[in-house]
This record gives structure tokens, C-alpha cells and sequence, in this order.
């Protein structure tokens, strides 16, 4: 009779007692993942701080509509002005999101699944299961920046002729292009 080696639950061969070596060296291996909370908690540092700028910058700009149109103060280029420091802090928001799902993402990939976005109805942005569909709303977002980028940046050139305007108008037309076809896997 052949002696077979013992086998767990799953089937899998069971090994011998494992030497207290190998069972420190993997308890502090394992461990190491607690330095990424450094990257959690900047991420979210960094995001709130973003959150706090676009927040000035948008009450700037409401400050100086009501300074415009209470006061009688009127400025040469107002509207193309109020525009533009608006989409910059839309643009400041994105990124600020950007630095949340990051930090959020990393948290339930090497830490653990939060505990109170489990039991809220609202938690589905920030829910992440592996690296890919991290990198994959990182990139949604990121390219939702550089769409604003391009908006921005298009409100402040100058167009020459017909030939300029046709070009804006492609790049808009391959931006909406792009944007369709990122979405078009999404089942939601």
C-alpha cells in the first residue's frame, strides 16, 4: 500500500508544519501591504484639497457676478471669463474624484472592503474587485479631465478662418466619438 499525502478540504496537498522562519518572513511580507496606506491617505488629503480650491474658485466667480450685475461693474470679456474659471474647476473636481476613487480603490484592494460603503445604496462608484476595474474608472475619469482640458484650452483660441473652426469642430466630433465607444461596454 502506497502512502499518499494528506489532503485539506479543497483537495489541495496539505505540507508539513511550516518553520516559524517562513511564518515571520510571510507575516511581515504580508504586512508591508499597510504602507499603502500612505497612498490612501494622501489620495484622499490631496482630493479634499482639490475639493476646497474649486470650491474658492467657484465662489470667486460668484462673487464677481454679483460684483458685475449688482454693482454696475462691467468687465470686457466677462461671459468667455466666468466660462473658463468655471470649466477649471470642473476640471479641479474631476481630478479631486480622480484622487478619491484612487484612494478608495486601493483601500478595499490591499486593505479591506469598507464596512459602511457596504450598507449604503450609494457606494456602487467606489466599489472595486480587482486592479483592472480600478485602472478602468481611473482612465473614464481621466479622460473626462482631458476632455474639459480640451474645452478649455479650445475657449481660449483664437480661430483665423473657416479651416481652423472645421478643425475644432472634427476634434469635437472624434471627442464624442471616443466618449461613445468608452461607454458603449458599460451595462449602465
Amino acid at each position: 500500500m502506497q502512502d499518499h499525502p494528506a489532503k485539506d478540504d479543497q483537495g489541495h496537498q496539505k505540507h508539513g508544519p511550516q518553520s516559524w522562519i517562513e511564518a515571520a518572513f510571510e507575516s511581515a511580507l504580508w504586512s508591508t501591504r499597510f504602507f499603502v496606506l500612505l497612498a490612501v491617505i494622501f489620495s484622499m488629503i490631496g482630493g479634499i484639497a482639490l475639493f476646497i480650491v474649486a470650491s474658492v474658485d467657484v465662489w470667486h466667480v460668484a462673487v464677481s457676478v454679483f460684483d458685475t450685475y449688482l454693482g454696475g461693474i462691467h468687465h470686457q470679456n466677462f461671459h468667455e471669463k466666468i466660462v473658463a474659471e468655471l470649466i477649471g474647476a470642473v476640471d479641479l473636481y474631476l481630478i479631486a474624484i480622480v484622487l478619491f476613487i484612487f484612494g478608495f480603490g486601493l483601500y478595499e484592494l490591499f486593505i479591506s472592503k469598507i464596512d459602511v460603503a457596504e450598507r449604503s445604496a450609494a457606494s456602487r462608484i467606489l466599489e472595486i474587485h480587482s486592479l483592472d476595474e480600478l485602472k478602468d474608472k481611473l482612465a473614464k475619469v481621466i479622460i473626462m479631465v482631458l476632455i474639459v482640458g480640451f474645452f478649455k484650452r479650445a475657449m481660449h483660441t483664437t480661430y483665423g478662418g473657416a479651416l481652423d473652426m472645421l478643425m475644432l469642430a472634427g476634434a469635437i466630433f472624434l471627442l464624442a466619438l471616443a466618449f461613445y465607444f468608452m461607454h458603449k461596454g458599460d451595462s449602465h
